[in-house]
């Protein structure tokens, strides 16, 4: 799944294509993602100009008077920037035309992607309940210490909550468990203050490399300029099981946690 580098690195890539365009035609090939897509989007968008492409958490925000549309790219989805005219493939489900002859397109192979429609002055109920930025100042030791107070739950399945902070998915879980030498596998109400601070510098640290590297290369996700991240090449644990720690040499081990991969180093991360 495309997590929040993979996402930021596809808005940083379209926005400038889309911003202070007008948006000439919504093209929807199959309605059928992971919701229905809006009726009347079409009447909404069409006609007009594009504010501004923002994030909020994995949902890229396409401003226009009135609102905005909300798309998710879900398991496999990405977005390119194409000529109109472009012949669609089968898995290519909605063109954003635009008067520059340009278009977005949203391809999205598996359908668990997402476009919706949230009017100006509400909130979406996928927003209403995500948690603080990762990168932002909301996102400090006080705030996770609140979430993690008396909590049972391993420290990897709080992180990754997005009720608690948005975009630390596993891959990045991973990573800064592994920067913080924060077992993934210990109670998050059992981790000392000091530790928690350690572990948001580590998540604030993790993400923001990734970003500027473009995001971690993954099998269904390329970046919104046609380019694949590089940040892979970079990872400590994650992909890694039964090679040698790159802090100490031992081996790194995997367990599964809530279902999903998760690999780290028994002698670093306590």
């Amino acid at each position: 799944m495309p997590e929040l580098p993979e996402v930021e690195t596809s808005r940083a890539g379209i926005a400038p294509y889309l911003e202070g365009h007008r948006i000439t035609a919504l093209r929807v090939r199959q309605p059928r993602l992971r919701w229905p897509v809006p009726s009347d989007l079409a009447a909404h968008l069409e006609g007009q100009i594009v504010r501004s492409v923002s994030r909020r958490g994995k949902y890229l925000l396409i401003a226009v008077n009135g609102g905005c549309a909300l798309l998710h790219l879900g398991m496999s989805g990405s977005v390119r920037i194409l000529p109109q005219g472009t012949v669609a493939g089968k898995h290519d489900h909605v063109d954003l035309e635009l008067d520059s002859g340009l278009m977005l397109r949203l391809t999205d192979p598996r359908r668990f992607g997402a476009l919706l429609w949230q009017a100006e002055g509400e909130e979406h109920k996928l927003l209403a309940s995500l948690g603080p930025e990762p990168l932002s100042d909301a996102f400090d030791v006080d705030h996770l210490g609140r979430c993690c107070k008396g909590r049972r739950s391993n420290i990897k399945a709080v992180i990754m909550d997005s009720h608690v902070v948005v975009g630390v998915g596993n891959i990045y879980a991973n990573e800064a468990l592994y920067l913080a030498g924060i077992d993934p596998r210990r109670a998050a109400g059992r981790i000392s203050i000091a530790r928690l601070q350690t572990l948001v510098a580590a998540i604030k640290a993790v993400l923001a490399r990734a970003i500027e590297q473009g995001g971690t290369t993954l099998r269904d996700f390329v970046g919104g300029d046609g380019k694949p991240g590089y940040f892979s090449q970079e990872l400590n644990v994650y992909g890694r099981a039964g090679e040698a720690c790159p802090g100490c040499g031992n081996i790194l081990k995997e367990v599964r946690l809530a279902q999903r991969s998760t690999v780290f180093c028994s002698l670093c991360q306590t």
